[in-house]
């Protein structure tokens, strides 16, 4: 077979053709559009914000993963459309298809595409950028909000004017030149960087431009969106099933899942920032009853706080403070100021009943096994070598 070339990001008004086999028949289809925006959009499937092309050509179920072609070489690939809207598709542009394989080239698996792990506001009205000491000529947008685990927190600070990103001006709305007399969100030229790659930024900090260094990586959301090819963490104690808070569990919820999931755990996955690397929010999902747990049902979908004046730093930590308890009671304090409070030696034996009645193989998943089984290990080892003749190891034990 003939390999197609990948070409440029297409003009407005130039027509492409996508391929594919969309719902409707089982012969190939190709539809024809024009160009007709080209900016940074939310894709629905990576949950990021990346450059895209809209094309009013019509892009069904089936064409995904298909190619958009122009001329004789490849414009994108077809990925997504508007629901809701007449012939709005979206394709994958050419500089976001070489990005992502010259990184999957380079390090064997997909990294992400970069963030500065920062949050904008436009300055285009006039009394806030005479507020914050900005001259006529100057254009640039306010810093609200950074990431605590971007290397951009401990370099920027809330408040300070972005005024250029590797040389070029950012305009008061946050947009940068892109082609002719087109402009795009100067998040592309963020997102088209390399993990671990330096930015050169220019700040108005206090009335003073700065030229400062940042290095730029990918960067995880406390709750993550999505979780493909992987299977869902969760630890069963005394009935209570705990599970990282993740978008997906959410969906569960319904189509209308914003309006009808908890609340609370809604605002956290979609406004809270990490604190630190490998921060979860450990939630309660649900309580198979028993009577070790009488009165506790209720207090399900609530989010961990502390166990044993503890504070749970994501479900791995919360099951090493369990699995090691060594006090007769065991306190689980929740969010709304709930608690539960079980006898520990008596909520150990109650959870192998309760997964046996429930048929549950393990009361932990796959990944935290193989990381109690590892630290057990790493314990033995130090013990060995710590005391070789303890009378607590002899000649004949044997490890579990």
């Amino acid at each position: 077979m003939n390999s197609l070339e990948l070409g440029d990001i297409p003009f407005l008004q130039e027509a492409v053709a996508v391929v594919g086999y969309p719902q409707g028949g089982d012969n190939i289809s190709v539809t024809k559009g024009v160009v007709s925006r080209v900016e940074p959009t939310q894709y629905a499937h990576g949950a990021t914000q990346l450059m895209a092309i809209q094309i009013d050509a019509a892009i069904n179920p089936g064409n995904s993963g298909g190619p958009a072609i122009m001329g004789d070489k490849v414009a994108g690939v077809a990925f997504q459309n508007l629901s809701g809207a007449e012939n709005i598709g979206y394709i994958i542009p050419v500089p976001v298809i070489k990005r992502f394989i010259s990184g999957v080239e380079e390090s064997g698996k997909y990294s992400g595409f970069c963030s500065l792990g920062i949050s904008c506001q436009a300055t285009e009205n006039i009394q806030i950028r005479e507020c914050f000491g900005m001259r006529p000529e100057m254009t640039g947008v306010l810093v609200s909000r950074i990431n605590p685990l971007s290397d951009a927190y401990k370099i920027l600070k809330k408040d300070d004017i972005l005024l250029e990103f590797d040389g070029v001006p950012i305009a008061n709305d946050g947009t940068v030149p892109f082609r002719n007399r087109e402009r795009i969100t100067f998040d592309h030229l963020v997102s088209m960087k390399k993990p671990e790659e330096t930015a050169v930024i220019k700040v108005l900090r206090d009335g003073k431009e700065h030229e400062l260094n940042v290095t730029l990586r990918p960067l995880q959301p406390l709750v993550p969106v999505h979780q493909f090819d992987k299977l869902p963490s969760y630890y069963i104690f005394a009935g209570f099933v705990f599970i990282p808070l993740t978008q997906p569990y959410l969906h569960e919820f319904g189509e209308d899942w914003y309006n009808t999931s908890p609340r609370r755990l809604c605002e956290r996955a979609l406004r809270e920032l990490p604190k630190k690397a490998g921060q979860q929010l450990v939630i309660l999902s649900q309580v198979l009853m028993d009577d070790i747990n009488v009165g506790y049902e209720r207090l399900a979908e609530l989010q961990v706080k502390k166990v044993n004046g503890v504070e749970v730093e994501n479900l791995k930590h919360l099951c090493s403070i369990v699995e090691n308890c060594t006090e007769e009671n065991l306190r689980i304090d929740l969010d709304d100021e709930r608690m539960i409070v079980l006898k520990f030696q008596n909520a150990r034996l109650a959870t192998s009943r309760i997964l046996k009645r429930h048929r549950i193989p393990s009361a932990m998943s796959n990944d935290l096994v193989d990381d109690q089984a590892s630290k057990e290990t790493d314990e033995v080892g130090q013990g060995l070598l710590e005391s070789p003749m303890s009378p607590s190891v002899s000649a004949g034990s044997s490890l579990a």
